[in-house]
């Protein structure tokens, strides 16, 4: 059982910046790919980013690509999104979540494939 704990959201005016982290309980944090996701309501949630398990390839969405960075840090058991030129339509809940990476095997953007969510955490961004 893995928990994620995201935190780091709040109201920013656009073309601000958040840094958005995910905390998991896990001895096996590296076994994991790391995804983020955003959900608004009424629409179905949708990928924003991930990262591989252990080599530090990341995927974008075409929406956030160049504006938004994920990272990790395997040793503090933790993966990051950074937020930058933020866009009202930005706004939404972000969630963090992962799922176990197979070797040899590169990241999902299918967000049915990833076990394990975190409660969400609201951004806002006001024009």
């Amino acid at each position: 059982q893995v928990q994620l704990v995201e935190s780091g959201g709040g109201l920013v005016q656009a073309g601000g910046s958040l840094r958005l982290s995910c905390a998991a309980s896990t001895r096996t944090f590296s076994s994991y790919a790391m995804g983020w996701f955003r959900q608004t309501p009424g629409k179905e949630r949708e990928f924003v980013a991930t990262i591989d398990r252990s080599d530090g390839s990341t995927y974008y969405a075409d929406s956030v690509k160049g504006r938004f960075t994920v990272s990790r840090d395997n040793a503090k058991n933790t993966v990051y999104l950074q937020m930058n030129s933020l866009k009202p339509e930005d706004t939404a809940v972000y969630y963090c979540a992962a799922y176990f990476q197979r070797p040899l095997t590169i990241p999902t953007r299918d967000r049915t494939r990833y076990n394990y969510w975190g409660q969400g955490t609201q951004v806002t961004v006001s024009s």
